[in-house]
């Protein structure tokens, strides 16, 4: 299985979107991302790159695995 890797915000934000999530706000330095059926929203810091930490933690309060997350990237 691949590894994370740091990100940069606007990629994040493209592969949540291709799940199914959509931007609500962006406030201050970071971006809010909504999903109906989801009780909290994702939050996404805009840096350059995205440590892997936080990457990480978005993927477990999506909910997605790191094989969808994988195959949501290589479509984009």
């Amino acid at each position: 299985m691949a590894r994370l890797s740091p990100k940069d915000w606007n990629a994040l934000a493209r592969i949540f979107e291709a799940d199914g999530w959509t931007r609500q706000r962006t406030r201050g330095s970071h971006l809010q991302l909504v999903k109906p059926g989801t009780a909290r929203p994702l939050v996404i810091p805009m840096y350059p790159e995205v440590p892997v930490f936080i990457i990480s933690g978005l993927l477990k309060t999506a909910g997605m695995t790191r094989e969808r997350f994988f195959s949501l990237e290589s479509r984009i």
